[in-house]
């Protein structure tokens, strides 16, 4: 009997504990796993791409999908604009990669830029989000009354190969809200230092 007890106290010790360690350190184990294995959820060609800003920073528009440019990494030195031969761009960490010939002069005024994918080119944004969710029963919203129970990261990759080889990949991670009411939210919510554009490669 006495054995019994000490085994079953053992278990319940390490369930305790297993909860203990899901609740507290369940977004940085989340974060592990994502290194290695997310969920696909979407993949869709990019029809147009477009930018709003006045360089740095900003807003890049893909197809209807807006992904902020902004508090991106220094070492990523990222800048959108124009080549001389009137080309819509993006250069990061010394290499430039050109989307496409700027279209009609009505969409690029001001600080918007906007171009369509050369025909050739395979260009795709692609929606995925963790494998692992993780609890949060400490989260409270005294204003609107609803909380997240869970939460999860969700991720937007641009992939754009362009017929001469060039390639570029750009990723973002945000997170994402669980409510028992309504479900999975909107992907987009921000968490400082560990969410927004996180990688930008290029290579030609």
């Amino acid at each position: 009997m006495r054995k019994s007890l000490i085994t079953l106290a053992m278990v319940v010790g390490c369930v305790v504990a297993a909860a203990a360690i899901w609740i507290f350190g369940g977004r940085q184990l989340s974060l592990l796993v994502d290194r290695y294995w997310t969920v696909e959820t979407a993949s869709l060609p990019i029809h147009s791409i477009a930018y709003e800003g006045n360089g740095t920073g900003g807003i890049l528009i893909v197809n209807k999908l807006s992904l902020s440019l902004n508090d991106v990494p220094k070492s990523m030195s990222l800048s959108v604009g124009s080549t001389k031969d009137n080309q819509f761009a993006l250069a990061s960490s010394g290499k430039v990669f050109a989307f496409g010939l700027l279209t009609s002069t009505a969409e690029n005024t001001g600080d918007r830029l906007a171009t369509v994918p050369p025909v050739g080119d395979q260009a795709f944004v692609v929606t995925r989000h963790s494998v692992l969710s993780w609890p949060t029963p400490f989260d409270l919203n005294f204003m609107t009354g609803q909380s997240p129970s869970w939460k999860r990261h969700i991720y937007y990759e641009i992939r754009w190969k362009k017929a001469s080889g060039a390639d570029l990949q750009m990723l973002w991670r945000y997170e994402q809200f669980f409510y028992p009411e309504n479900g999975w939210a909107s992907g987009f919510m921000t968490r400082q230092g560990a969410t927004g554009l996180i990688r930008v490669e290029i290579t030609k």
